[in-house]
């Protein structure tokens, strides 16, 4: 498992050494340092994404809800009227119920990891989300022998079924990475998952399928992200009623996206927002801050549309 611990790592890798010179020089003059630029932060997010990812690789243990502080007690051997008395053990009185927080708290935010990748490329996202109020973060690991995003998406949604019955909200909102992103809309247009799922964040998503890297195809995964793939055809079928919002982030500068555009989602049963972000390649979407804010302000915004029954517009900067 650590033998590949980070395979989009490969997949633009794959994309560099196929001659990115020869690439810069047919960009505009204008636009090839914006590429490059782009390029040496992605490999410097791969290096330091490559330290974290050892701390990732356990699935993630909920955080379990504080009980109520225990009542006062007299002190040992001494009753109200005054008499002593030998001091009876109590039984344990087990936490309470959790109450349901709907409407009091933002919805709980799951946060889905790429290809052969884990819950710790969103370190910093995570902190960013509970700095701003977010209090129900959480991040899946789905296996990295998964082979059909069919059953990833399975998988998902009993996740998603555990944390309403946990945490009391009936919905959820959901941020994925490239091939998770691809999970949740799977799950939200052909699993019935709109019904429990309130606003999915794809970063880096080939909606329409990518073309990177051929040679890759043998895993089954990556052939399920290809343009021409069962999957793909199965999101472009009709979705009607989908009551789940989408909200697409994409850059020109996302090398695993052949083309670039396949990252912007364009269905016409599915509400969905295209955020572009100037200059951000695949691998610092997840990292990156101006695209945080962007995840904060769809996020709010989907709360503001519920409470005025009106759709926002979503831009950053």
């Amino acid at each position: 498992m650590q033998a590949l611990p980070f395979l989009s790592a490969p997949l633009l890798l794959a994309r560099l050494l196929a001659a990115p010179l020869q690439y810069a020089r047919r960009l505009p003059t204008r636009t090839s340092p914006l590429l490059l630029r782009s390029t040496v932060v992605d490999l410097a997010v791969l290096a330091a994404h490559l330290l974290l990812y050892p701390t990732g690789m356990s699935q993630e243990r909920p955080m379990p809800h504080p009980a109520p502080p225990p009542a006062a007690e007299p002190p040992d051997g001494l009753r109200t009227d005054g008499h002593l008395t030998p001091k009876v053990p109590q039984p344990a009185v087990a936490a309470p119920t959790l109450l349901p927080t709907e409407g009091r708290a933002h919805p709980p935010v799951l946060l889905l990891h790429g290809f052969i990748d884990n819950r710790s490329v969103f370190v910093l996202l995570r902190r960013s989300l509970h700095r701003h109020g977010w209090c129900h973060v959480e991040a899946l690991n789905y296996s990295p022998l998964t082979c059909d995003l069919r059953k990833a998406a399975e998988l998902l949604g009993r996740h998603v079924a555990e944390v309403c019955a946990r945490t009391g909200h009936r919905r959820v909102d959901i941020v994925g990475h490239s091939l998770g992103g691809l999970i949740a809309r799977y799950y939200v247009q052909r699993l019935g998952g709109d019904a429990h799922v309130r606003t999915v964040v794809t970063l880096g998503t080939p909606h329409s399928g990518t073309r990177i890297a051929p040679l890759m195809s043998a895993h089954p995964i990556v052939r399920q992200m290809r343009p021409d793939s069962e999957v793909i055809a199965e999101l472009s079928l009709p979705a009607p009623n989908c009551r789940t919002r989408f909200v697409a982030f994409w850059s020109e500068a996302d090398q695993v996206m052949i083309p670039a555009t396949t990252a912007r989602i364009d269905h016409p049963d599915v509400i969905a927002d295209n955020v572009h972000v100037a200059g951000v390649g695949h691998l610092a979407l997840p990292v990156n801050g101006t695209v945080a804010a962007g995840i904060r302000a769809a996020l709010t915004s989907a709360e503001a549309a519920e409470g005025e029954g009106a759709a926002d517009t979503i831009s950053v900067a």
